[in-house]
């Protein structure tokens, strides 16, 4: 099985940064791709950003081009998302995902068993 463990998330004002953090464990291969979504109350789960196996490939959604950051070190087995200009519509639960593509991973919803999940982080960007 594959665990995942996120950190970082808080309370920040509008226009701060936040970073956060997700630690891989178990059966997961260093060449899985991982990413991160967010889910605001009442919404849906989107998609933010994913990274490729390698981490020469990745894929943010239009609303965090330019603000936000994804990372990741396979030899710590972490990923990152460094998130810059925060404003109160970032704010949502963040969830770690990780699969076997990017293209797998943008295909993530809760239920439909694809990928993995890890718990959530919260992140609240205040006004």
């Amino acid at each position: 099985q594959v665990q995942l463990v996120e950190s970082g998330g808080g309370l920040v004002q509008a226009g701060g940064s936040l970073r956060l953090s997700c630690a891989a464990s178990g059966r997961i291969a260093s060449s899985s791709a991982m990413g991160w979504f967010r889910q605001a109350p009442g919404k849906e789960r989107d998609f933010v950003a994913g990274i490729s196996g390698s981490g020469s490939i990745t894929s943010y959604t239009d609303s965090v081009k330019g603000r936000f950051t994804i990372s990741r070190d396979n030899v710590k087995r972490m990923q990152y998302l460094q998130m810059n200009s925060l404003k109160p519509e970032d704010t949502a639960v963040y969830y770690c995902a990780a699969g076997n593509s990017i293209g797998a991973i943008r295909t993530m919803a809760p239920g439909n068993n694809i990928g993995s999940w890890g718990q959530g982080t919260q992140v609240t960007v205040s006004s």
